[in-house]
């Protein structure tokens, strides 16, 4: 649809001989001083001004932004395109295929429900490390990947012949970040509109949180849930205020022996300090075209371990080089530099923008890290590392307990607290990052040099972000030296850092249960949550990956690598880390050897094709889907069952109860956990009724596409502890997925679905009471739908992250805040009283009310009443409560 051009915008680019339209942001007032974030946001207003979603006033105010001032006013972003993976992808096309039945049942035609904008999907997450350390460990673990998840990629590739626009990168080619920079991502948009050839920024929301890597290209995007991807592939704009803006100046240079990963950890840890949820963050400053386009990817991927919405580098010199690396081709780089520079979009270290807030970082001062036992801000400086470890050890454990072991191999061993059972290089972060990968193949060469090699109890992988990193190891000749350490290839995916680790060895597994052993996992990943890793690892650390061979080869967190050495050499001196730590003028001369675009090209040219296992699985037709009511992977969702055309009214809600009291940085992962789960378990029993043996259980992601499986699940952390049960167990609490089930006598404990279908019987609807950082982590679509399809109304917290806050409005849970400075704690709350919520009727009549009355009364009879903060910050999403959910919006306003 034309722009209405208000500002006189439009104009044409010649690049190569070729005309582009292009809507210029220098036509607006106060461009000029924007940040450059801001200069994207404000050319996607002027190009999609509508008079209705987007008008003059939106961008005269984005224009005029006063950066000191608090967020007031909402606008509406429209993303070029939308990307996903495939534990989130699953769902979202699943409930693509119901909409397309729902919109027949409404009256309308099926291919209403189609990809308005070019939609990728990266099959990444479901490969599991089940066999590891030795040649054919990659080879394995996809044959058994294809035999656990063969039905959902057959539905995946019905979606990609059933809808226009979406295209799937088979299993086993990369992760879905690390293909997105490399291969996907464009910098500069082009699209014909109405018989014009348009360019514009590339801008690209996904269905993961760490979209951000894409950041460090200078691509503006970000993870949102599955609901509102979906919602933005069929060409709804994204609802969002004007943010504050940080800037970040850097300067310096980073130090001999530091590394990419030890700069993202201090960042991490100083930004989430700082506070900047909700906040774009952007780098800025001579620094900058220093600073590596793969650090600058590792930065913007960490962003939501920071907390920003964005953490963005403008484009310059560095992005052309890193895409030309890729293979980009020179028309596409020529169109780039040409369009950044007449937008002054392009990096001008002389020209400072304006910034809400300041912060700098002067990377000499960045010293070795790690972060963890639970939270990537948790730093810890490396020489530090021992003697922290040992303090947060007993938060885990008691005196030393340790345990004989012999495994497989008949090699005799002993483990106690601390030691790293699991040592994994992994996870988009750093494996799209050469220095930090190399640098891990030079320190096991010269480990190997000195006679180290890894412990016999550290599970070791390898799972690189993409094919081109293992063509770079062969070439350099660093393979074969990781190998000889342990370090096989195990596959292509996030793996470890999703919970995808797979199995310990029994021996160590049972030796960790009988002893009850907090063990660590070290992994070069960005998320290291309570229960995410692996169940019978209690604590986990990020590191670089030179530090996850290094701790493989120390074998356990109780560990000073600068007093202590890592074995002895064959003529008995003691060696230490500091002996075979990498050289990074080597490290950089290996990559200069060893990388060229034609590694890129090649992988590239066919990243869509599959191998044969892909190419041989039956495929259905159609545009809609022939549903198997025996499946246990992928179920028709039930979001839209009965739906009239016009939404119900909004309700108060009355008479609930509280389903859990959570405290503080509860995660998405403990709301809707990814990895694996027991027989026990109500998704487990679930499973077992339905003919599925345990072994074939898979995880919680893969099964994201059956919402029978995802109810069951949500709620079942292994890790998560609700306050509700805090009498229990000497006042510690009962880990895991249960509550007290108030309908019965005595509110008794019971696991969370089975109390759910109890309340749901009853009639009784359900809040959940949080503290700090509540849905902080994973853009997990599931933890809001599950929250919703337990019978959850309403969320009140101290805080929300901003993704988890925007997915249960999508899907029609009211988010709500304790007033500032009050908690559950302080308001004397403890989780038995039944809860009305009043005032919520007045959003039908248009009006999203600032705060609600919330009445708390206790068993006794006696009131606590407050005013909770309505967490719906725009009209929009006041608008998709009132329908209900984003979806149910979409499908009404197609209709």
């Amino acid at each position: 649809m034309a722009s209405l051009n208000s500002f006189g915008a439009q104009s044409t680019l010649e690049v190569g001989g070729k005309g582009y339209q292009i809507f210029n942001v220098g036509s607006v007032e106060g461009a000029k001083r924007l940040p450059y974030s801001l200069k994207v946001l404000l050319e996607n207003l002027l190009r999609t001004e509508d008079g209705a979603n987007v008008t003059k006033q939106h961008i005269e105010a984005l224009g005029g932004w006063d950066p000191g001032a608090e967020p007031d006013t909402e606008i509406q972003f429209t993303p070029a395109r939308v990307i996903m993976q495939d534990f989130t992808g699953v769902p979202c096309v699943v409930d693509l295929a119901t909409m397309r039945e729902a919109v027949v049942d409404l009256g309308g035609s099926p291919d209403r429900i189609n990809p308005l904008a070019p939609a990728e999907l990266v099959i990444d997450h479901s490969v599991i490390s089940d066999v590891y350390g030795t040649p054919g460990a990659f080879a394995k673990n996809v044959e058994i990947e294809y035999q656990r998840n063969g039905e959902r990629y057959q539905f995946l590739r019905w979606g990609q012949g059933a809808f226009d626009e979406f295209k799937v990168v088979p299993p086993g080619t990369g992760i879905v970040h690390q293909v997105n920079i490399e291969y996907l991502a464009r910098v500069t948009f082009t699209r014909e509109v109405d018989g014009v050839l348009q360019a514009y920024p590339d801008t690209c929301v996904g269905t993961d949180s760490h979209t951000t890597m894409q950041n460090g290209l200078g691509v503006l995007g970000w993870g949102v849930g599955g609901i509102e991807a979906e919602a933005a592939m069929l060409g709804q704009p994204i609802s969002m205020l004007i943010p504050r803006v940080v800037g970040f100046k850097l300067s310096g240079q980073i130090p001999a022996g530091v590394t990419a990963t030890d700069v993202v950890l201090t960042i991490t840890q100083m930004l989430r300090k700082h506070g900047v949820v909700g906040k774009f963050v952007e780098f800025y400053g001579e620094g900058v075209g220093s600073v590596p386009l793969a650090n600058r990817a590792t930065i913007g991927n960490m962003s939501p371990e920071f907390g920003s919405t964005a953490a963005m580098f403008p484009v310059d010199e560095v992005t052309l080089d890193y895409l030309r690396l890729t293979g980009r081709s020179e028309e596409q780089l020529a169109l780039i530099k040409a369009y950044t520079q007449t937008q002054g979009m392009w990096h001008d270290p002389e020209h400072e923008p304006e910034y809400s807030e300041y912060l700098e970082l002067d990377l000499s001062t960045v010293v070795a890290s790690i972060a963890g036992p639970k939270r990537p801000q948790d730093r810890i400086e490396l020489s530090r590392s021992k003697e922290q470890f040992e303090s947060d050890l007993l938060n885990y454990a008691q005196a030393a307990n340790p345990a004989k072991v012999k495994d497989q191999q008949g090699r005799e061993f002993e483990i106690d607290h601390g030691a790293v059972t699991l040592a994994s290089i992994t996870s988009c972060t750093n494996t799209s990052n050469p220095s930090v990968m190399l640098a891990a193949g030079v320190l096991a060469r010269n480990a190997n040099a000195r006679g180290l090699k890894a412990k016999p109890w550290v599970k070791t992988t390898l799972a690189p972000g993409s094919k081109v990193v293992t063509d770079y190891y062969e070439k350099s000749g660093l393979k074969s030296h990781l190998e000889d350490l342990g370090f096989f290839l195990v596959g292509y995916g996030c793996m470890t850092c999703i919970g995808n680790s797979g199995p310990l060895n029994e021996e160590i597994s049972q030796a960790v249960n009988e002893h009850d052993l907090a063990v660590t996992a070290v992994l070069s990943g960005n998320r290291n949550f309570e229960g995410r890793i692996n169940p019978d690892i209690k604590m986990n650390y990020l590191a670089s990956p030179p530090l996850v061979v290094a701790y493989s080869l120390a074998g356990s967190m109780d560990f000073d690598f600068e007093n202590e050495p890592l074995g002895q050499d064959s003529e008995g001196a003691d060696v230490f880390l500091r002996d075979i730590w990498p050289d990074p003028v080597e490290v950089q001369k290996i990559a200069d050897e060893s990388i060229d675009s034609d590694m890129f090209n090649s992988k590239y040219a066919t990243v869509f094709d599959g191998d044969e296992h892909w190419n041989s699985l039956p495929t259905p037709t159609g545009n809609t889907f022939e549903w198997d009511e025996k499946s246990t992977y992928v179920r028709k969702a039930p979001y839209f069952d009965g739906m009239p055309l016009e939404p119900a009214p909004v309700s108060d809600i009355t008479g609930a109860r509280v389903l859990l009291k959570l405290g503080d940085s509860v995660t998405t992962d403990h709301i809707s956990p990814a990895g694996s789960f027991k027989a026990e378990t109500p998704a487990g029993q679930y499973l077992v009724e339905n003919g599925i043996a345990p072994k074939d259980f898979n995880t919680y992601g893969s099964r994201r596409g059956n919402h029978e499986v995802m109810i069951r699940g949500t709620f079942a952390n292994i890790r998560i502890r609700n306050q509700l049960l805090a009498a229990e167990n000497d006042g510690a609490g009962v880990e895991g997925g249960f509550t007290r089930d108030f309908t019965q006598p005595g509110a008794p404990q019971a696991y969370v679905y089975d109390a759910c279908q109890n309340y749901e019987a009853a009639g009784i609807p359900l809040v959940v009471l949080g503290g700090k950082e509540y849905g902080s982590g994973s853009s997990r679509d599931w933890a809001a739908k599950g929250t919703r399809l337990l019978g959850v109304r309403a969320v009140i917290t101290e805080s929300f992250e901003r993704i988890h806050r925007s997915n249960l409005i999508g899907m029609g849970v009211l988010p709500l805040q304790f007033p500032l400075g009050q908690s559950a704690d302080s308001l004397g709350l403890d989780g038995t009283e039944t809860f009305d919520i009043i005032g919520v009727t007045q959003l039908n009549e248009g009006v999203t009310p600032k705060t609600l009355t919330v009445t708390a009364t206790k068993e006794d009879g006696s009131v606590v009443s407050f005013e909770a903060v309505v967490r719906i910050d725009t009209p929009g999403e006041a608008d998709y409560y009132r329908n209900g959910g984003i979806l149910q919006y979409v499908l009404r306003s197609l209709v």
